[in-house]
């Protein structure tokens, strides 16, 4: 005699889903506050300080550019 067997899934199981964050965000939060640290420090119209706002965010950006550039030359 063959038995089938089944297994009951419920209908409404949720899937869970685990993110895991690497320590680099805290590295980069910490760096983007020194970088408008350094950069308000140096502003002195509305507007500069306007630019120290967004260099902040950027700096990684040129950072990583002029690190390879430098390792280009040599």
């Amino acid at each position: 005699m063959d038995t089938e067997t089944t297994t009951t899934k419920p209908e409404h199981q949720k899937s869970i889903t685990v993110h895991h964050s690497g320590g680099s965000d805290s590295v980069y939060g910490i760096g983007l506050i020194g970088a408008w640290i350094y950069f308000f420090r140096r502003a002195t119209t509305k507007q500069e300080r306007i630019q120290a706002f967004f260099k902040g965010f950027a700096w990684p950006a040129f950072l990583v550019l002029w690190l390879f550039e430098f390792l280009e030359k040599k």
